[in-house]
């Protein structure tokens, strides 16, 4: 460590990084970051981990899970700070899944009122919708949560 290294104490790494200092105990707890201990035994951040951090908060916000932001961090040489070229990996691999969660919202969204595919919240309209109980054939739950409904399907099979 340069001598001359501005290091900055929990509190200061937690207002700069707009969390509580549980937070980064946590997450340190959890090895998504790291600190340098004084003889003291206080934690002092290098300026990078702010970066690590940031990107942490920002899978987060995205609806990552801890367990996946620690993989992703974990895939990184050395599990040193993620640079932008990390960081586009990173956000490329999740893509993919970024984007089914996105289509489950929406499906979400446009089902709230209506037929979801019995896990039943419409019992008046559900003998047109789902009569004789024919979605049980697809699967147990929400079924068009989680498959989409008929008509989804047929689009996204003629595009």
């Amino acid at each position: 460590m340069n001598k001359n290294e501005k290091l900055l104490t929990i509190g200061e790494a937690a207002e700069r990084a707009d969390l509580n200092p549980s937070a980064l105990r946590f997450y340190e707890k959890r090895g998504l970051i790291s600190s340098i201990r004084t003889e003291g035994n206080q934690r002092r951040y290098r300026l990078s981990m702010l970066r690590r951090i940031s990107v942490i908060r920002a899978a987060q916000r995205l609806g990552l899970t801890l367990e996946e932001i620690e993989q992703a961090l974990a895939s990184l040489p050395d599990n040193r700070t993620p640079t932008k070229r990390d960081w586009e990996r990173l956000s490329a691999r999740w893509g993919e899944q970024l984007d089914q969660r996105i289509l489950q919202m929406q499906r979400l969204r446009n089902s709230l009122s209506g037929c979801i595919g019995c896990g039943c919240l419409s019992l008046q309209s559900c003998s047109l919708f789902n009569a004789d109980d024919h979605i049980a054939s697809h699967g147990n739950g929400p079924r068009y949560l989680i498959e989409g409904t008929p008509a989804e399907n047929d689009r996204s099979h003629q595009g």
